[in-house]
């Protein structure tokens, strides 16, 4: 095994000369912390460059979806499970990636327009337009999937 050797004619070790908070003596006492850093940047390079990306199309929620993923979000998670892996905050508040296992999303057009009137005391009435009612039922249309 050979020795590592400062030469000023390298130009690692000249750039590794540069950092002045490096107080070494020998400037090879700085290389190989360097190298090491280095290493482990390549590492976790290497790493983010071969994970499996997520699936583009069959996961990415179209933008009526979206805007009612943020209607859910700020009217019922707080009870319901609106993704589709959580329990429901709520035990008595069905997730909603399960609705359409009880009827089809699409029935719930009307209820979410004139307003939604439960049997418990719990769940507050909402009434919502037109257009988020699209967007409502677009975002529980991708839950099925």
């Amino acid at each position: 095994m050979s020795a590592l050797v400062f030469s000023p004619s390298c130009p690692m070790c000249i750039w590794l000369d540069r950092f002045p908070h490096n107080k070494a003596k020998n400037p090879m006492d700085r290389t190989l912390p360097f190298l090491m850093t280095l290493a482990g940047a390549v590492i976790v390079a290497a790493a983010l460059a071969f994970a499996p990306l997520p699936a583009q199309s069959a996961e990415a929620l179209s933008p009526p979806a979206q805007r009612g993923l943020v209607i859910l979000r700020t009217n019922c998670m707080r009870c319901h499970a609106i993704d589709k892996v959580s329990k429901s905050p709520l035990k008595i508040a069905p997730p909603f990636r399960v609705l359409h296992l009880r009827y089809p999303v699409e029935d719930l057009e009307e209820p979410l327009a004139e307003g939604i009137i439960t049997g418990h005391p719990t769940m507050p009435e909402f009434r919502f337009d037109p257009g988020q009612v699209g967007d409502v039922i677009a975002y529980l249309k991708w839950l099925e999937r």
